[in-house]
């Protein structure tokens, strides 16, 4: 780890790496317009914060490296591991290097997924002097309770444009947040959450697909195999690759905001 990068908010990996299936490299580093070293990434017990550029040459490995979490973390700098990071894991990256803000696209909540009924991000986030952006929690997961399960823990909750939020790549129920974040003028306690939607005229309209992509998800659990990148896997071959493009666009729009925030 770097002590001489001054950053004022990390990125997570874990998206890049294992879950954006039809994206080359080619193509993220045709889309991402931040020159900024703060994508985080373990190698071979290593934190590293890099550009995107140094960061694509580790991604030339994806299916060689783990996903770490905020409870693995620890392990994976003991025994030499490798591996992207998570919401959770880049939040404990985050504290050990006194940044307060971590910028994710879909993150961890409440749900069915084995190992992760109560994913690892939200007490992380709990825990966390500072704030996580995200695009929202996945939507396979009950929105509702994780938000609740967020401000039943002190945690703030906050939308971008507006008090609610509807879902990830697809389109749901709307799940009541606490407010609109104002920067500079609401009153921002830690930890907080701040939700930035992909529009909804942007996301993915057949919920069938979602389906599909979750009986996918349970087949690789059952086979121990991650869950998540199944899933955003099968998304992707059935929307042609078009949900992986979003992710990546919204991804990127969490970091304009993360700039905004953080004035840099």
């Amino acid at each position: 780890m770097d002590g001489n990068k001054k950053m004022d908010f990390l990125v997570e990996s874990a998206l890049l790496t294992h879950g954006l299936k039809s994206l080359s490299n080619d193509d993220i580093r045709e889309n991402w317009s931040d020159e900024k070293c703060n994508i985080t990434w373990v190698s071979e017990g290593n934190i590293i914060l890099g550009t995107m550029t140094e960061y694509l040459e580790f991604r030339k490995k994806a299916d060689q490296v783990i996903r770490i979490d905020c409870y693995l973390l620890e392990k994976a700098l003991r025994d030499k591991l490798s591996g992207a990071l998570t919401a959770s894991g880049t939040m404990e990256v985050c504290k050990k290097m006194g940044i307060s803000l971590t910028v994710t696209c879909g993150m961890g909540g409440i749900g069915d997924i084995r190992g992760e009924e109560l994913c690892p991000d939200l007490p992380a986030l709990m825990n966390f002097p500072g704030g996580l952006i995200t695009t929202g929690p996945k939507d396979m997961l009950d929105r509702k309770a994780t938000i609740t399960w967020l401000t039943e823990h002190e945690v703030q909750v906050f939308g971008e444009k507006r008090d609610f939020c509807t879902g990830y790549i697809f389109k749901g129920d709307p799940v009541k947040l606490q407010g609109i974040y104002d920067n500079g003028k609401t009153e921002r306690k830690r930890p907080f959450l701040l939700v930035n939607e992909i529009p909804e005229k942007y996301r993915v309209a057949d919920r069938k697909i979602l389906e599909e992509a979750i009986l996918q998800g349970k087949q690789a659990e059952k086979e121990g195999r991650y869950y998540h990148p199944e899933v955003n896997g099968k998304i992707d071959e059935l929307t042609k690759g078009y949900s992986s493009m979003i992710q990546l666009k919204s991804l990127m729009e969490n970091v304009r905001l993360a700039k905004e925030l953080t004035g840099s």
